[in-house]
């Protein structure tokens, strides 16, 4: 665990609230974030990056609440978005548009005029069918649009196949192969202004080697469009950086990461682009769940909280692993082995598999541990369970920082034709 979540006296603390406090207040599950936690990675990011011409770019899409984005904007960082809405929070959390890179394969029409109205850092285009698209809105407004080219190196981070991005069949990209000829071609459109390249080849990445080779490929990359008369002014090389989920993880040194920028990207004249999204915040928050009820099948015990999957998807998506943790420690010394799973009527509503617990009783609070990234930002009403609650604490104050919509909300949004 983080320093600002942990026990006291037996007690969570997440920095100075108890989760107790909280969890007597709000009917669970909720997520809980620190605000000093996502403080302290952004500014052990920037520290790592001292004596390069650098900007953090906040990857919006590990953790979308107004209240973290504007913790980044607070901080001087920017956005890396992937949607008009994504962009449009960015702006209202504070953060400088100057500081907001446009991500994504499918970049539609209205998102694209609607950015470039407004201004932004670049995009990062990733097909030329995209390139011409922009062009075309560009030249109907009359403006500049910056770019930059994500390339593919097809390279295999490692990491699981369903957050992998840097492969060449995986759908992100342009071929690092074509490259220098899309951007020769981009050259000579009318509104397209070249402003830079960029890469991203998955997430949750512990081997600094496939960032070295990655890093290579783009250098070389750079070097040859400067011999066609084609200057790069930035390099976004994503993100991707891994965390700790469990103890025996491996997870990848900041600074030696930052040390192999500054060898291999750090002579030639840009401005780098970092996109942390992860390392910013996935430890920064917990989900706090309930025991409904223990049951003992023919071959197994499950203890069923009433968190679910369509409150934290990532079991059910990638088959990640949190750490579960009680709220209030017994130290009875009594262990049980139990599958915890969620309400949903789905067989994937499984969170961990003959996990050995503290004697849990029904009734008892438990925090899943590392969810700051990826947990409410998926979150769904399936089943019709209202979107779950997140909570922020910094120092001694703790705010709802996203409510739990009432029923009646969930309905207002649809409606009922009269077919008569």
């Amino acid at each position: 665990m983080n320093k600002q979540i942990s026990y006291r006296l037996d007690e969570l603390f997440v920095e100075d609230v108890s989760v107790s406090e909280i969890a007597d207040s709000l009917r669970t599950p909720f997520y809980v974030y620190s605000r000093s936690t996502i403080k302290n990675n952004f500014v052990r990011f920037k520290k790592s990056m001292e004596g390069l011409d650098g900007i953090i770019c906040y990857s919006v899409k590990a953790n979308s609440n107004l209240s973290v984005l504007e913790t980044i904007a607070q901080l001087g960082g920017g956005a890396d978005v992937v949607s008009l809405g994504e962009y449009q929070r960015a702006l209202r959390a504070g953060i400088d548009q100057k500081k907001i890179v446009f991500s994504g394969v499918g970049k539609q029409d209205f998102e694209i005029a609607e950015t470039l109205k407004s201004s932004l850092l670049q995009y990062n285009v990733e097909s030329v069918s995209e390139l011409e698209s922009i062009n075309k809105i560009a030249v109907s407004l009359n403006r500049q649009a910056p770019i930059a080219l994500r390339v593919n190196p097809d390279i295999d981070a490692g990491t699981h196949e369903n957050i992998s991005t840097g492969k060449a069949d995986n759908k992100f990209g342009i071929p690092i192969t074509t490259a220098k000829d899309i951007y020769q071609y981009a050259s000579k459109l009318e509104k397209i202004k070249i402003v830079g390249v960029d890469v991203h080849i998955g997430s949750q990445i512990s081997d600094l080697n496939a960032f070295r080779q990655t890093f290579e490929n783009l250098a070389k990359l750079i070097n040859e469009l400067k011999n066609t008369s084609i200057h790069i002014e930035n390099i976004d090389i994503g993100g991707g950086l891994g965390i700790k989920y469990a103890d025996n993880d491996a997870e990848p040194d900041l600074q030696k990461y930052c040390t192999l920028v500054r060898q291999i990207l750090g002579n030639l004249n840009c401005s780098i682009i970092f996109e942390p999204g992860r390392y910013i915040v996935g430890n920064s928050g917990i989900l706090v769940t309930k025991v409904l009820y223990k049951k003992k099948s023919q071959n197994k015990n499950f203890l069923i909280t009433d968190a679910g999957m369509n409150d934290f998807s990532r079991a059910a998506l990638y088959g990640a692993t949190h750490r579960l943790i009680p709220i209030s420690k017994k130290n009875s010394g009594e262990t049980e082995v139990y599958d915890v799973v969620g309400p949903v009527c789905e067989t994937t509503d499984t969170f961990l598999k003959n996990h050995i617990i503290e004697r849990p009783e029904e009734g008892d609070f438990l925090a899943f541990l590392d969810v700051g990234a990826y947990g409410a930002v998926l979150s769904s009403e399936y089943n019709t369970r209202p979107l779950v609650p997140e909570i922020m604490v910094f120092n001694k104050r703790y705010e709802m920082v996203r409510s739990r919509p009432s029923y009646e909300e969930i309905f207002d949004k649809e409606f009922i034709p009269d077919w008569k």
